[in-house]
């Protein structure tokens, strides 16, 4: 949520009482169940707290559009954050030349972070899920880290910039964020027909659809045909791969988890880029493995999330060298101009060990630790499975929902 904040609608939100905000959203996200659909005023307590956070959501949300609105930053063209979506609604006009009220700007925010944090957070957590349960397939996708972060353009031999050109081309990464996304869509989409219009199924029955009748469309049943999905329940990736292309077997409606057609969403492409980078991330600087079960799905909710707890174990390795430390000691020991001992050490990303293992090969290892220590200080760090490396331990943890 923080991220679709800062991304989408400027530095304010993100900085307006953001502790405040994430329980405001919680008490949001446990009032929408499957019943709510039907019985959105059902005097439940759910209901109840959910009601109370949309409406100090919009109080929220209102006074900084009265602050913007009311400030010279707020002119579009003068204000620093006048890319940001928040700023393009306050600048938008209807066709008529009138501007939008503060209530319906409020309401598209409340729409914009729901939808970034809800499912994003939620698909995050299952393409976790099956790549640690899948280990072919996390092999694919950290290959491709490390072969798409050696070439990165903003890399050096100990850092690397991600650029998004970068994320763009994580081809195995995508599938996999996909592949989790039609196994695990929304239940339903809601739409209400405008005109009288006819479904044929593909064994060619016939229904007729009424004119301003609710329609229910199963997104999930949808992704688990078999004409169209090869082993549906099954996870795939390369079934999105050129060549298989499964999402497209029946047509533009094939896959669904981000609907298609006029009303398709807005945000599927940020939403890909926010938790490919996630895990790209992840991916690059920890060892992680899943010592839960396999978890169960929340069928309560709108969008099917683990129940429960996923619990990981993560490592981070590092190069702790002694003989840098100690000659690091000794120079301050005599006086010579040198960084502090146990100043926060750097990371060399794991693509760069690479370099590191040949320089020694090459030049012995005490050069290498000389050049270490005259580039980066006292103490210098690096991701490697060897035994003269020390870990900085073998942490559990856990993805709440």
């Amino acid at each position: 949520m923080l991220t679709a904040s800062r991304c989408l609608l400027g530095k304010e939100l993100r900085e307006s009482v953001p502790g405040k905000l994430c329980e405001l959203f919680g008490e949001l996200d446990n009032g929408l169940h499957l019943i709510s659909g039907l019985l959105p005023y059902l005097p439940i307590p759910a209901h109840r707290h959910r009601d109370r956070a949309r409406q100090r959501l919009g109080e929220i949300i209102t006074e900084v559009i009265r602050l913007r609105r009311n400030s010279s930053r707020g002119a579009a063209g003068t204000d620093e954050n006048n890319d940001d979506m928040l700023q393009c609604l306050i600048n938008s006009r209807y066709k008529d030349g009138c501007a939008m009220t503060d209530a319906e700007i409020a309401g598209l925010v409340v729409a914009l972070m729901f939808a970034g944090k809800h499912t994003s957070s939620g698909v995050s957590i299952w393409t976790g899920v099956h790549l640690l349960s899948n280990p072919n397939h996390l092999a694919a996708v950290v290959a491709e880290q490390d072969r798409l972060m050696a070439s990165c353009p903003g890399r050096t031999d100990d850092y690397h910039r991600l650029d998004y050109d970068t994320v763009q081309e994580m081809r195995s990464l995508h599938c996999c964020v996909k592949e989790a996304l039609r196994l695990h869509s929304p239940v339903a989409a809601v739409r209400q027909a405008y005109k009288h219009f006819t479904v044929q199924t593909k064994e060619g029955k016939a229904y007729t659809i009424p004119g301003g009748h609710m329609v229910v469309s199963t997104i999930l049943v949808n992704h688990y045909l078999p004409h169209i999905y090869k082993d549906p329940h099954v996870f795939d990736p390369q079934r999105f791969a050129p060549g298989r292309e499964e999402d497209k077997v029946a047509g533009r409606f094939s896959f669904l988890s981000f609907s298609a057609g006029r009303h398709a969403c807005a945000g599927e492409s940020f939403s890909y880029t926010q938790i490919k980078v996630l895990w790209s991330y992840l991916l690059s600087n920890f060892e992680i493995k899943m010592v839960s079960p396999f978890p169960e799905t929340e069928w309560s909710t709108v969008i099917p999330e683990p129940k429960g707890k996923v619990m990981v174990s993560y490592r981070r390795p590092l190069l702790l060298t002694t003989v840098v430390i100690w000659t690091a000691l000794q120079k301050r020991k005599r006086g010579e101009a040198c960084p502090a001992a146990v100043a926060p050490p750097p990371i060399v990303q794991g693509t760069a060990l690479v370099r590191l293992l040949r320089a020694m090969a090459r030049d012995g290892p005490l050069e290498v630790i000389r050049e270490q220590l005259a580039k980066l200080g006292s103490v210098f760090m690096a991701s490697a499975p060897l035994g003269l490396f020390k870990w900085t331990g073998n942490k559990h943890g856990s993805c709440n929902k």
